[in-house]
C-alpha cells in the first residue's frame, strides 16, 4: 500500500501523519506533499517537539504536489474536505484515489461524494462549453455575469451537497501553542490506528 498525505504547507499535520504511519504500518509505503507547498521546509518545530513525546523522529523537507507522487501513490488521503475538493479541480485524473483521512477509515458519506464527482465534472463541462460558445459574443464582464447565472442553479446543487456532509477535517495547528499540536497529533493517531486496522483487515 502507497500512502500520500496531503495538507496546505506540507510542514504540520501531513508530516505528522506520515511520521505515525512509518511508526506503526511499518510495511506501508508512505509519502506527504502540500497543495501550497514550496521545496525544502522543515516541518514546524513544534510538531517535531510533539512528535518526540510519542518517541518519534521527524526528519522532513516540504514538496508539493506533483503528477508524479498521485501517479505513484495507491491512495492519497488529505487532511481537509477543502484539500480533497483542490485535488479533484487541480489533478481531477487521480480523483478515485483521493479521501480525506477521516473519511476513508469511516466509509460513511461515499454516497455524497460519488454525486459531487459527478457534479464537478458535469460543472466544469457545462463552463468550458458556455465560455466557448459565448467568448466572441461578450465583452468579459458580461461574460462573468451570464455564466454566474447559467450556472447559478449548479453552484446551489454543489452547496447543498458539500453541506450535507459530515466535517472530516483534521485541525489545522499552524500558528499555534505547541499544545494545539498535540491536540492535532492526538486526533492523527487516533485515525491512523484506524487505518491500521483497516489496511490489515
Amino acid at each position: 500500500m502507497k500512502i500520500l498525505f496531503v495538507c496546505t504547507g506540507n510542514t504540520c499535520r501531513s508530516p505528522m501523519a506520515e511520521a505515525l504511519v512509518k511508526n506503526r504500518i511499518p510495511e506501508a509505503e508512505v509519502k506527504s506533499a502540500g497543495i501550497f507547498a514550496v521545496h525544502h521546509q522543515r516541518a514546524s518545530q513544534k510538531a517535531v517537539e510533539a512528535l518526540k513525546n510519542y518517541d518519534i523522529e521527524l526528519e522532513h523537507e516540504s514538496q508539493p504536489v506533483t503528477d508524479s507522487l498521485l501517479t505513484w501513490a495507491d491512495i492519497v488521503l488529505t487532511m481537509t474536505t477543502q484539500h480533497k475538493q483542490s485535488l479533484i479541480m487541480e489533478f481531477p485524473g487521480y480523483q478515485d484515489k483521493y479521501f480525506t483521512l477521516k473519511e476513508y477509515v469511516s466509509e460513511a458519506d461515499k454516497k455524497v461524494w460519488d454525486e459531487l464527482k459527478q457534479i464537478y465534472a458535469d460543472y466544469e463541462e457545462k463552463r468550458a462549453l458556455f465560455i466557448r460558445d459565448n467568448e466572441h459574443k461578450l465583452d468579459n464582464n458580461q461574460l462573468n455575469q451570464e455564466l454566474q447565472n447559467h450556472m447559478a442553479e449548479d453552484m446551489e446543487q454543489i452547496k447543498r451537497l458539500e453541506a450535507s456532509l459530515i466535517n472530516y477535517d483534521i485541525s489545522d495547528p499552524f500558528g499555534g501553542a505547541l499544545e494545539t499540536y498535540e491536540r492535532t497529533l492526538h486526533e492523527l493517531s487516533h485515525y491512523v490506528d484506524l487505518l491500521k486496522e483497516k489496511i490489515n483487515k
